[in-house]
């Protein structure tokens, strides 16, 4: 089977972490986080992959080559303009020539993507959307269902009390190559703005399905300390690079390979560190992510921090909480 991962994007809720890397590529638990959609697709039978790509394309490409290394083939469409969600997936017929999957590459998830397809080709449909039930409905595109699944409206991040659903559209898709015949070419297109409403008014066999699975849209800093957490706490299976420090309990702690910790480093609730970190003697870490080769001094309390690669934090600094710090920043 085949399956496209949607990489294209900015990532400007993200910023400033993703200033010199694209969005699917941030850490997640040590791994860049595609490296998991990559797994996740390869587990549920997709062999053959294609990614659009157009902020730091070079990054992705670069790391994942022809996929030969995952066990996959996989390809690239560059976009130099971006075409939207729906004109980026059109660009790719050629290859997406049977029923396929689109799955986002900034999302954390451990679905099951073989069910999805199943129940897709249950309801002879021609596109379906994997929902989720979520409790902030004014965070997400909301999706309101018949009884059968059809899908019959959209409400866009509605506020509680006037939503009329609590499954969210996950940016997760199955079509079949009929969808092509409504999309334009090299034109900018939208799922949730243009196709999907298209669909609506057609009466097309259009579905949602809701899933069980883990998924987290990384949106921005908030959630994506949370799905730091949720990694280490096991509620999502994914893989890790490094160790859990068995000794931090009750914190939970994983350290990437060739970390260094003084005397006396202490934790509480989740902490990652990448390869090759450094902390100083008596420094408190709470719910933090550290990507790699940053060096902590003494004496440092860090709390509800994201911290970049390359990064030198002086002897005594207090991060409050909520403190983003780029890659090779200097305190």
């Amino acid at each position: 089977m085949r399956a496209m991962i949607m990489a294209a994007g900015v990532g400007s809720r993200l910023m400033p972490m993703t200033r010199d890397i694209p969005k699917p590529m941030i850490p997640m638990a040590n791994r860049p986080l595609l490296v998991d959609n990559i797994e996740l697709l390869k587990a549920h039978g997709f062999d053959g992959i294609i990614a659009n790509l157009h902020y730091h394309a070079d990054v992705i490409s670069g790391y994942f080559g022809d996929g030969h290394d995952w066990g996959i083939d996989l390809h690239y469409s560059r976009e130099e303009h971006l075409l939207g969600t729906a004109g980026g997936v059109k660009r790719c017929q050629w290859f997406l020539d049977d029923t396929f999957v689109i799955v986002s590459g900034d999302a954390l998830t451990d679905i099951d993507l073989a069910g999805l397809v199943k129940s897709h080709r249950d309801n002879g449909a021609l596109a379906t959307i994997a929902l989720k039930e979520v409790e902030d409905v004014e965070n997400f595109g909301i999706v309101i269902t018949a009884d059968d699944g059809r899908i019959r409206s959209f409400q866009e991040k509605p506020r509680p009390e006037q939503a009329l659903s609590r499954v969210a559209n996950t940016g997760i898709y199955v079509f079949e190559p009929e969808i092509f015949d409504l999309i334009p070419p090299e034109q900018f297109y939208d799922f949730g703005k243009e196709l999907f409403p298209l669909l609506v008014s057609k009466a097309a066999p259009f579905y949602g399905v809701t899933v069980s699975g883990y998924w987290c849209d990384v949106g921005n800093i908030g959630t994506y300390r949370q799905a730091h957490a949720d990694i280490l706490a096991g509620r999502v299976k994914v893989k890790t690079e490094g160790k859990i420090l068995a000794s931090a309990a009750p914190a939970r702690v994983l350290l990437g390979n060739g970390v260094e910790l003084g005397a006396g480093v202490s934790f509480s609730g989740s902490v990652v560190l990448g390869a090759a970190c450094s902390i100083g003697a008596g420094v408190h870490l709470s719910d933090t992510v550290i990507w790699d080769n940053t060096r902590v001094d003494s004496g440092c309390r860090i709390d509800k921090a994201v911290i970049g690669s390359r990064c030198q934090i002086g002897a005594g600094q207090q991060l409050a909480a909520g403190t983003v710090l780029p890659s090779q920043s200097s305190i």
